[in-house]
Order: C-alpha cells, then sequence, then structure tokens
C-alpha cells in the first residue's frame, strides 16, 4: 500500500476505482500514468479476478496505490460501509485538490462520503448499470433512482462515450464528454513492434480467427457470441479472458484463454483476424480502440459506445441480429474490406481517442475546477464541450 500523506508539493489527484479490471484497468492506468508529470496521484482501489496479478508494476512508482479491502462489486451493506468509512479516512489522510470516481459503486460510495469536501468531484460511469438488459425492469429502475439520487449531489459527470452522456444528461446538466482513450506507444512496446508496423504475421496464419476481450459476462453476451461461432462452424473464434459464464461457450470451434498477462492479451488479439464485440451494453470499450489500433475489422453491436466509435461500413461494422453479424464477418474476411475500413478505424485512434488527447482533455477540465470555474453550473456543459472540442 502507498502512503497516506502527501509526499510532494503539488495538486493532489484522488481517483477512487471499485473495478479495476479489464478495459477499466487498462484506461486508469494509462490516466494515471500520463498525469502523475502534473499532479500528485492516489488510487483508492478493489482488486477483481481479472486485476492482473503483478498490477502495481503497471503504475508508475510515484502513484500511490491504496487498496480498500472492503470494495466489492455487488450490493453488501455491511461492506459497503466499511468501504465507505475507508473512504473517509482516505479523504482526510490525502486532502486531495480533486477527486475523481470511477465507475458506478465507487461513484455511489465516493458521492456519499466526498459530498462535503472541498475538492471538485467528478464521476465517469464507464456504462451505467441501469443499461443492463438481463436486469428486471424493477432493478434498471432502482439503478436509475440511485444515479438521480447521487446526481444531486455536488458532482460533475465526465461521460466516456457521447452515448453515455446522452444519458446522463436526464439526469443532471452538470456533465460534459470526454472520450476514452488508448496508449499507441504502450502497445507497441508490448508487442515489441515500431508504431504503426501493423501486423506482420497477418499473411501467415492459416485460417480466419474472430476475437473478443473481457470478462465472460452477460454485458458482454456470451449467448451471441457462441450463436455466431455455430453459425459459423469453418471460422476459428477465440475469447480472451474468462468468467461466470463460460460454460454458455460450447460451440466446438471457440476457444476460451482465461486470464493472461496483458501482453499476451495483445499478442493474442494480434494473431487473430477479426474483432467482435456483441455487447449488450457499454461505456466506451477499451478494447475496442485497441483491436481499431492493431487494424482489425471490428464487427459491434449497436448499443452506445460502440455506434458512438463505429460508422457502420466505414470503419466498422454495426449489427442487430444473428444474420447481420454473420454477413460482417464474412465481409470482414474480404482482404479489401478489410483494408479499408482498418484504414478508417486507425485514423480515428490517431486522431480522437488516444490517451494524449484524453489526458490533455482531463488536465484542462481540471484546471479550469481548480481556477474557480463553476463545474456546477449547466452552462459548464455546452462551454467545456465546445472548449474540449477545439483542444
Amino acid at each position: 500500500m502507498g502512503t497516506l500523506a502527501p509526499s510532494r508539493p503539488g495538486k493532489r489527484l484522488l481517483f477512487v476505482v471499485e473495478a479495476m479490471g479489464g478495459g477499466l484497468f487498462t484506461y486508469i492506468v494509462s490516466l494515471a500514468n500520463q498525469l502523475v508529470e502534473d499532479y500528485d496521484v492516489y488510487l483508492a482501489y478493489a482488486v477483481r479476478p481479472q486485476t492482473p496479478q503483478d498490477y502495481r508494476d503497471y503504475f508508475d512508482s510515484r502513484i500511490h496505490l491504496i487498496e480498500v479491502e472492503d470494495f466489492v462489486r455487488q450490493i453488501s451493506p455491511r461492506q459497503d460501509l466499511r468501504a465507505l468509512a475507508a473512504l473517509i479516512k482516505i479523504g482526510r489522510a490525502v486532502r486531495p485538490d480533486i477527486i475523481h470516481l470511477h465507475s458506478a459503486k465507487a461513484g455511489v460510495l465516493g458521492r456519499l462520503a466526498y459530498w462535503r469536501a472541498s475538492a471538485p468531484v467528478f464521476y465517469t460511469p464507464h456504462g451505467y448499470s441501469f443499461l443492463m438488459r438481463q436486469a428486471s425492469p424493477l432493478k434498471r429502475g432502482l439503478y436509475r433512482m440511485i444515479e438521480f439520487a447521487m446526481a444531486r449531489l455536488r458532482s460533475t459527470t465526465i461521460a466516456c462515450s457521447k452515448g453515455e452522456l446522452d444519458e446522463t444528461l436526464p439526469l443532471t446538466r452538470r456533465a460534459l464528454l470526454i472520450n476514452n482513450g488508448i496508449d499507441p506507444d504502450e502497445i507497441d512496446c508490448c508487442l515489441d513492434r515500431l508504431p504503426g508496423a501493423g501486423d506482420p504475421a497477418r499473411q501467415e496464419r492459416d485460417g480466419f480467427t474472430v476475437f473478443t476481450i473481457g470478462r465472460i459476462c452477460s454485458q458482454k453476451n456470451p449467448v451471441l457470441f457462441n450463436r455466431i461461432a455455430h453459425a459459423m462452424p469453418d471460422i476459428r473464434f477465440r475469447w480472451i479472458g474468462d468468467g461466470e459464464l463460460r460454460e454458455l461457450l460450447d460451440a466446438p470451434n471457440i476457444e476460451v484463454t482465461g486470464w493472461v498477462s496483458r501482453r499476451d492479451v495483445l499478442k493474442l488479439a494480434d494473431q487473430a483476424d477479426c474483432f467482435l464485440l456483441p455487447s449488450s451494453w457499454e461505456g466506451l470499450p477499451i478494447s475496442l480502440l485497441e483491436a481499431m489500433y492493431l487494424e482489425k475489422p471490428c464487427v459491434v453491436s449497436d448499443v452506445l459506445g460502440n455506434r458512438d466509435v463505429i460508422r457502420n461500413g466505414e470503419n466498422g461494422f454495426v449489427c442487430h441480429e444473428l444474420e447481420q453479424f454473420v454477413a460482417a464477418i464474412r465481409k470482414a474476411e474480404q482482404s479489401d474490406v478489410a483494408r479499408a475500413l482498418c484504414r478508417a478505424a486507425l485514423r480515428d485512434i490517431e486522431h480522437e481517442y488516444n490517451i494524449t488527447v484524453m489526458a490533455r482533455r482531463y488536465k484542462g477540465v481540471y484546471e479550469q475546477a481548480l481556477a474557480g470555474s463553476s463545474a456546477c453550473d449547466g452552462a459548464f456543459v455546452g462551454r467545456a464541450a465546445k472548449d474540449l472540442s477545439r483542444a
């Protein structure tokens, strides 16, 4: 555990992240490592099964890592109260100048813990819980009510995609948009390749492989992934990850890798040919952005986050039904089609969805807040969005 007391002069930035696994882990590592040059960064977090065992090695050594043992994904009154007390204690010890909460559980407990804090409080949902399609209408309604109530507390929501911003504005006008981004240099380093070198092994592989990345859970829609694999027995499918719904992937042409290292995730993705993401809901998936950078044709479901990035037929395919997914993958098998899609997708990463752009925009928002700009003013939404679009 890192020390709680401030260790050097400068503005102190406290990240609170309960769901530190998968794409959110990659996101928080990239953002924290970028901002450590300008802020004294503290990270209060919980470990999940998909959190890399050597996760500390991913972070810059100057970042203070503070594990909150009672931070759990499910609702647990006893552990949630303990986690709330721990966050209050951390806030008093760190005395942050900026607080940024990531994911729903951190958003609820963090806003309760810091509602009277003098520091500006920001919250990024990374995919609202009330969008879960497999949940009952009653449960989804409850999640929406919780988000609405928490939005009444003093905070500003930073959506990670345009679709997430659209879902945020009915809850609060204290909101703005900063798209997720990835770190191309880190990906190139993991793959031991030069920037922009593409996939040198693409022509050497035998057969066509479709892949996805993430936890095998309802959000990622393993049922549809399995149906697509059954419908295309001549193609290999690979799920890079693991999860509680692994038994739903029973098609004989599906390989499940289990949890592997960050480097191995990227190498397995780089060795495949087409990225498939049939999610039921998303924020803005890091795995999709990484696949775009790796120049893999992307076939995704028509949900917010996915459709905010992928323009159907231009830089990938957006699908609704099984037959559309199958047809899109068949098109992606055609080298000329795949090449055009991948070029357009790579341009989007280079111009918009990268860590340099994302970190610069976060820093701009933080500095506005520290300078006394009213992030609680409804006009902040339009003003900040316009400023950031020019950044």
